[in-house]
């Protein structure tokens, strides 16, 4: 017989009581105990508010707390009736054609031509050397075929290995005068080579690993490398390279084209402030939130990565940027989200906003409304097909805005027509998902149509969010910044990593190189840039 299940107790709650009860708790726990209570408190109000919606399903409540798995339109439509339009063709014989046997991807088969950073070590023949006999037939000699045998040898090691110098030291018996062997070149001036911070760099804020782990897997290996001086070597290379980030960002702000969007941030000094501001309890509406902002500025064909973490929000930092702007120059074009705080306090460009946003809002409630999902869904894709096309052929800008104004217009025309319809002939409730779907696209109509009015105008916010999550590794594995310094710092090292790899340029080459010629590079910043670092590298290295 099978066992019932277990019923769970529901307590059935109401907003009042929540509040009511984190009234009385307030006096009673300290401050940041309160403020993780609040949030839990919200958490379970926003679960139970999005329980009681009608046209909620599990399936959308799971995305809603974990995230979607995927959006591509494959997965997301429900399938026809009958024939699989994916299916393969059968074959003569009605039969299903064999399935070919497909490559396993991420199967680790690496063949020597991958190991571009191995030590190669040349083990000669040890009883034949070239040119002696041949020891089977005796009339011909060996010669080398210059195609070795190779063997592999892969070994573990700390990521940053210690040297021991060892100078002997002689003293005379007679007069005791002390002779010490003299410090070969390899041992370096200093303590640190010029790769340790560059490899601290990318490992903290490129793949976001917090120094302390990094600390402990040195102690693993008995070569100590503390925390602290980790920080204090990630500092002074900040400083050394302050001067080409503002470079950097004054060359940013003549772009064409700007990129924004925000992701949340902790820094613990600022929500330290933030709480010594609720305790104070003045009535002043003072900003709390804290946000990483990314900035992805097109020079020419040339792309810059900007960071920047604190309580301003992207518009502003873009703001900032665009204060170092050139008078004269035409209005660049402006990606984002439909969000207020994306917006400038003047017209200073042409906006665009993203069309991935707006498709996200009809995803969303697919399995609400399948047939009209389906219908968007589509119409997206026909139009983001045509855009790959495009990139394909590698038009230009101008190319490009034309292309898309003979395959895309008439399909955004037609969308456009259902949409109003929609909301015009009452087919739908406009408070329900697919009318806030369609209420937020015809809002935003203009800005989001803008490729096909504005050459070189793309179609989404995508490479701004590719680049975003940089910072969002981080916050998932060291979770904050200590202050606004080690924000700075971090903010540094993510723009020049992201920067290097759009320039095709190897980070840890660029940071070691900037390093070893320090005084050349704060004297002209200018030369030491990414795309540009080699010329500079190579002139010093002759001079």
């Amino acid at each position: 017989m099978a066992k019932k299940a277990p019923t769970i107790p529901f307590c059935d709650l109401e907003v009042g009581q929540l509040d009511a009860l984190l009234e009385r708790l307030q006096p009673l726990i300290q401050p940041q105990d309160f403020q993780l209570l609040q949030r839990v408190v919200t958490t379970i109000r926003l679960i139970l508010e999005w329980i009681q919606r009608k046209d909620l399903s599990f399936r959308r409540l799971r995305q809603m707390i974990f995230g979607p798995k995927t959006e591509k339109s494959r997965y997301l439509l429900p399938k026809d009736k009958g024939a699989n339009p994916e299916a393969p063709p059968a074959s003569a014989n009605g039969s299903a054609p064999p399935k070919e046997k497909e490559k396993k991807k991420g199967h680790g088969r690496n063949g020597v031509e991958d190991y571009t950073g191995a030590e190669r070590i040349q083990v000669p023949h040890q009883k034949y050397p070239p040119g002696c006999p041949c020891p089977l037939c005796v009339h011909g000699r060996l010669y080398d075929m210059n195609q070795p045998s190779v063997a592999i040898r892969i070994v573990a090691q700390p990521i940053f290995p210690c040297r021991i110098y060892e100078m002997m030291r002689l003293r005379c018996s007679s007069c005791l005068a002390i002779f010490t062997a003299q410090t070969p070149a390899e041992a370096g001036a200093g303590k640190y080579s010029e790769e340790v911070p560059s490899m601290l760099a990318l490992l903290r804020y490129g793949n976001g690993m917090p120094l302390f782990r990094i600390e402990n897997l040195q102690v693993v290996f008995g070569v100590p490398l503390a925390a602290s001086t980790q920080w204090e070597l990630l500092r002074d290379l900040a400083d050394l390279l302050m001067p080409i980030l503002e470079c950097l960002i004054e060359m940013a702000a003549q772009a064409w084209l700007f990129y924004h969007d925000d992701t949340r941030m902790k820094v613990l000094s600022l929500l330290a402030e933030n709480s010594q501001q609720a305790a104070a309890d003045t009535g002043d509406k003072d900003r709390t939130g804290i946000f990483t902002t990314g900035i992805l500025a097109q020079v020419g064909e040339l792309r810059i990565a900007l960071f920047f973490t604190g309580r301003k929000h992207a518009g502003e930092n873009l703001q900032s940027v665009l204060d170092q702007r050139q008078e004269g120059l035409p209005k660049p074009i402006q990606m984002c989200d439909g969000l207020s705080s994306n917006k400038l306090k003047t017209g200073q460009t042409l906006e665009a906003n993203c069309n991935t946003h707006s498709r996200r809002k009809y995803a969303d409630v697919v399995e609400a409304f399948p047939e009209e999902c389906r219908f968007v869904l589509e119409t997206f894709k026909e139009v983001y097909r045509n855009d790959a096309k495009a990139k394909e052929l590698e038009l230009s800008p101008e190319d490009r805005l034309h292309y898309h104004q003979t395959h895309s217009q008439k399909l955004m025309e037609d969308l456009e027509k259902w949409a109003r319809a929609q909301i015009d002939q009452k087919k739908v409730e406009p408070n329900s998902g697919l009318g806030q779907a369609i209420s937020y696209m015809l809002k935003r109509w203009e800005k989001l149509t803008l490729f096909l009015r504005q050459a070189g105008a793309p179609l989404d916010n995508n490479l701004c969010e590719q680049i975003l999550k940089r910072a969002i590794l981080y916050r998932k594995n060291s979770m904050f910044y200590k202050n606004e310094r080690g924000a700075m710092v971090g903010d540094l090292f993510m723009s020049l990593i992201e920067t290097c790899r759009f320039a095709g340029v190897n980070s840890f080459e660029y940071l070691t190189a900037v390093q070893k010629h320090a005084r050349l590079a704060s004297e002209h910043p200018e030369l030491w840039l990414p795309w540009n670092f080699r010329v500079a590298l190579a002139a010093a290295n002759t001079s």
